[in-house]
């Protein structure tokens, strides 16, 4: 084969030649948007495959490069995560692969995988099952200091706001009282008839779609447990959006808003104490948006394991 022209390792025309111990190093030279199949285990036991976007990096510590080796990347990326499933021994092996391409060149090295991972989710009460797609980002980093692994996903639910229900609780009541005398003691069947009337329920709570943001980075050792996770977050704050539903799904969803008003900080506190008591977390960051339906603005809150008392 003959010898191709390679300029990446040549300064242009008219450059300054920068000492090597100069301020033209740089932090990350890559790629972004590889677009690759992934498989992912998300804690279940089965390995689901999803079209996902790649990104990676190495940083460049010498500033008299020109470039890094872009093509060694994109062919490592393809073989080690095409080899199986992601899991934290495979990224490091890569991001190692990657350092070894360019030695000389980088002590850094650093990549992030984003796709959506479908989990089936059963209905509240009529048995169904429907599928919900989690995005997730899983971002791992190699430098002199060690091996960093972060994963990202989020939750949507349902919020409905406190102040809202007592004030519309406030005007149910004075409508009992204009169409009940209060002298008369009420009867059973008409109040029962009236509970179940438009006039029986004047004023509803607004609620809200609602997002939590999660960034977790899990202990030393400790297995990815995507679903885990979510069951956790699910389970603090009691109105996960739903796939199949069926009368009684819908009925037992308004049941479950009811039963779990909350602010954004409510929420926010909520997950917080939920994943404090996650011992194979070593640490995390939460932000939950109620993307409110009174105003056109949302309301926002974030906490962290650092926060708690």
């Amino acid at each position: 084969m003959k010898n191709l022209p390679d300029v990446a390792f040549a300064l242009p025309d008219g450059a300054p030649r920068m000492p090597s111990t100069g301020s033209a190093a740089l932090d990350w030279v890559g790629m972004e948007g590889i677009r690759m199949p992934v498989g992912f285990d998300a804690g279940d036991g089965e390995v689901r495959h999803a079209a996902a976007s790649i990104d990676m990096f190495v940083n460049l510590v010498r500033p008299d490069r020109r470039g890094i080796h872009m093509s060694r990347l994109y062919l490592l990326a393809d073989a080690h995560l095409g080899a199986g499933a992601i899991n934290p021994a495979r990224l490091h092996t890569l991001l190692r692969a990657a350092l070894a391409s360019h030695e000389g060149l980088a002590d850094r090295a650093r990549i992030r995988v984003r796709f959506e991972q479908l989990i089936r989710r059963g209905a509240l009460r009529s048995g169904h099952a429907g599928w919900r797609a989690y995005p997730v980002t899983l971002d791992a980093t190699l430098a002199p200091g060690g091996f960093r692994l972060e994963l990202a996903t989020e939750v949507v639910y349902s919020s409905t706001c406190p102040a809202s229900a007592a004030l519309a609780r406030q005007l149910i009541q004075e409508q009992f009282v204009r169409d009940f005398d209060a002298s008369t003691p009420p009867d059973h069947a008409a109040v029962l008839a009236w509970l179940g009337s438009e006039r029986g329920i004047v004023a509803t709570p607004h609620a809200q779609r609602s997002v939590a943001s999660l960034h977790v980075r899990h202990a030393e050792g400790a297995p990815m447990n995507l679903v885990g996770l979510l069951d956790r977050v699910e389970g603090a704050l009691g109105t996960p959006v739903q796939t199949a539903v069926k009368r009684e799904d819908e009925q037992a969803f308004a049941l479950a808003n009811g039963g779990n008003l909350m602010f954004c900080e409510d929420a926010a506190r909520r997950i917080q104490r939920a994943l404090a008591e996650d011992a194979t977390l070593a640490d995390f960051h939460v932000r939950v948006e109620h993307q409110e339906s009174l105003h056109p603005h949302d309301a926002v809150a974030c906490a962290g394991k650092a926060g708690m008392a």
